[in-house]
């Protein structure tokens, strides 16, 4: 799976084709010239122990181990941030849920009358669609989600990181559902994840300018150095924050995120995920970010020596 992340492989299928001819992959995994290949389903079921026993959160941690030992981390400054992921699910699977289904705490159900799963012209056309009156069929935990006004909603998932501002080295990821205020919760998630005791820093953009994150950090006894809001509302941030020149390196530093974010949906290929559920989408998410420090960590090692 770090093959297929580091050399965009989009199938597990393709990757065990590869594996039969690309010796470098067979090198890499330790096969020899004459060894055979495992099946794809074979590959698949691997695939759900390693899922079962946590090995994306190991690796990431040994990942991170590492570049501790090489002082490549920061303690001091981090940055946080969100995306959408978009979910391996149509629109025509997301349908109205049976009010039935609800009773006995049972999930809900869509209805069978209404809907018929071999008709691919369905039409949803004005009909109110919402994450609470309507579920996928084919991924419950996905939810519908926009990225800004204007834009078109799609069946998502929120992915979270925190990088800090040395380097900028995930050093912690979260995944969420996409609803509304997913970004601040994950945020202040992961800033009681953070070691230590000291005062450290937390950039963010102005979706994070919102006044429980900000309390809720100063709480913690983390600096929020995140952008101001100056739109329709008053800054959560003064001039008790803002005057610092670390605030200022800070939201220069906090734009390095983005570059992640960047190499997990085209070169890591999450831009629309190829997996269901919300632990599994947060396990490949997790192994993406522990591969991105390798890939940095590669440029970054040799200026330490």
């Amino acid at each position: 799976m770090l093959l297929q992340l580091l050399y965009s492989v989009r199938s597990e299928r393709l990757l065990m084709e590869q594996l039969d001819y690309n010796l470098l992959f067979r090198w890499f995994v330790g096969l020899s010239m004459d060894d055979a290949v495992w099946d794809a389903s074979t590959f698949s079921k691997n695939r759900e122990r390693m899922l079962e026993g946590d090995i994306a959160e190991a690796f990431f941690q040994g990942v991170l181990g590492e570049a501790r030992a090489g002082q490549l981390l920061s303690d001091e400054h981090f940055t946080v941030d969100g995306t959408l992921l978009e979910a391996w699910a149509s629109h025509k699977s997301f349908r109205p849920v049976d009010p039935v289904g609800k009773d006995n705490d049972q999930e809900p159900k869509p209805p069978a009358a209404r809907w018929d799963e071999n008709n691919p012209t369905v039409n949803y056309r004005g009909e109110k669609r919402t994450n609470q009156t309507h579920c996928s069929t084919t991924d419950p935990q996905a939810m519908l989600a926009r990225k800004g006004p204007g834009k078109e909603a799609k069946l998502s998932y929120h992915g979270h990181l925190m990088t800090e501002n040395r380097s900028g080295l995930v050093v912690n990821t979260q995944v969420t559902t996409a609803y509304g205020s997913a970004e601040c919760h994950a945020g202040l998630l992961m800033a009681e994840q953070l070691p230590g005791c000291g005062r450290v820093t937390l950039g963010a953009d102005k979706g994070y300018d919102q006044r429980e994150f900000v309390e809720e950090l100063r709480c913690m006894g983390v600096t929020p150095h995140v952008a101001q809001n100056q739109g329709r509302r008053r800054s959560r941030l003064d001039q008790r924050t803002t005057r610092h020149p670390g605030y200022e390196i800070s939201q220069r530093k906090r734009k390095r995120i983005e570059e992640v974010f960047g190499w997990m949906k085209t070169v890591g290929m999450l831009r629309q995920l190829r997996h269901r559920g919300l632990e599994r989408v947060g396990w490949v998410f997790t192994l993406a970010a522990a591969t991105y420090n390798l890939v940095r960590m590669r440029t970054l090692m040799p200026k330490c020596v």
